[in-house]
């Protein structure tokens, strides 16, 4: 079986799909790898790496779409390059299918098994394949780090002979994987880091990484069997906003992380907010891509707001594009390990049975066969 990796060419895309450490695996399960020549260059891995490997390096990209049984890649596929697939075979990338209607009817179109990684399961044993968990994990990180690039300020207290300065107030909003990456990064760097998130659930995990859990009473909240948020009611979202506008006034960082799968980003930092905020402090808006937390956001721009800089840069992982495509690969390869035909000669079997199958894939022999996709597009 025949496993293409072509190279991504979406704008600022730096991450790639598969790296050589888990080329060598795939190839090691019995499958002819190829890969597009420059595949992994801008994650500082050549195409050297990827011929020890084990893999062949083809600068032919039309070739290895159509000719390959399994295509992996990271960003969903461009419709012109849809119908260069070969019909009946298995394509995986994120697809974001409950706003790509339109994509996964030209993939249904095209005979394409479309397994989309957003879609992964949260569940123990799909762990290992969470590309949305190991990439926010990065991007709860890189959040941090922009933000003490971009404040006038040092973060830790610092005692010197001058005097004490005093420790920047970091406040976190959203308590999932980006969150408690940005707390333990925003800790480890010496700030004194608040945070809040709608599931009372997670405020031991906020306490266990020296954070203060700020208590807002929103009534009845919880979070969906996927671990996820969810969706606050206006007057809920408004109680939200108004708990957190003492601690936002206070803050020299802010950083949002709040998002709904599948849906619009809610905002829950409003201008006032911004406005009340000392001048030279940062928002940093982690779901810009998706419309955003923070009002006035703006995607890939960092605006000026009376004097607060609200940085909306998407596409976080790909700032640290060599950790995230390793991490990512990784998903994938353990995902194609999982079904594997390791006895036979089938190579990668997709069990209609199985619960993760069950969750990620979208299309198989020309039908929608996900259910979750399927309720969402009949209402």
């Amino acid at each position: 079986m025949q496993i293409g990796v072509p190279k991504e060419t979406a704008d600022g895309e730096l991450r790639c799909a598969v790296v050589p450490q888990n080329a060598k695996r795939l190839c090691a399960l019995g499958a002819k790898l190829v890969v597009e020549s420059g595949l992994g260059e801008a994650s500082g891995f050549a195409d050297e790496e990827y011929a020890d490997a084990g893999a062949e390096v083809c600068a032919d990209r039309s070739k290895i779409l159509s000719e390959s049984d399994v295509i992996m890649r990271l960003r969903k596929p461009d419709a012109d390059e849809i119908k260069n697939l070969k019909s009946g075979s298995t394509h995986i990338s994120y697809l974001d299918p409950y706003n790509e209607r339109e994509l996964v009817g030209k993939l249904q179109e095209a005979g394409i098994n479309a397994v989309s990684m957003e879609m992964i399961p949260r569940t123990t044993r799909a762990q290992k394949m969470d590309a949305l968990s190991s990439q926010a994990n990065l991007a709860g990180y890189v959040m941090v780090i922009l933000a003490a690039r971009q404040l006038k300020k040092i973060l830790p207290m610092m005692m010197t002979p001058a005097g004490t300065i005093a420790p920047a107030r970091v406040f976190v909003i959203g308590a999932g994987v980006a969150g408690l990456q940005a707390i333990a990064t925003a800790k480890r760097l010496g700030a004194r880091v608040d945070a809040f998130d709608t599931r009372p659930v997670v405020a031991e995990q906020v306490r266990s990484l020296g954070a203060k859990f700020v208590d807002i009473d929103l009534g009845e909240t919880g979070q969906t069997k996927d671990g996820y948020a969810k969706a606050l009611t206006e007057e809920q979202l408004e109680l939200q906003k108004q708990g957190q506008k003492k601690v936002i006034a206070q803050s020299d960082v802010v950083i949002t992380t709040a998002q709904l799968f599948g849906r619009k980003a809610p905002v829950i930092v409003t201008r006032d907010m911004i406005e009340g905020m000392r001048p030279g402090s940062v928002v940093v808006d982690m779901a810009v891509e998706s419309g955003g937390n923070v009002e006035g956001s703006v995607l890939n721009e960092i605006v000026d707001i009376n004097g607060v800089s609200v940085i909306g840069m998407g596409n976080l992982p790909s700032e640290v594009c060599r950790n995230a495509s390793e991490m990512y690969s990784a998903n994938l390869y353990n995902l194609i390990q999982e079904f594997w035909d390791k006895e036979g000669d089938a190579g990668l079997v997709l069990k209609e049975d199985d619960d993760i199958i069950q969750g990620c894939l979208i299309t198989r022999d020309g039908e929608l066969v996900n259910e979750a996709i399927k309720n969402h597009y009949e209402k």
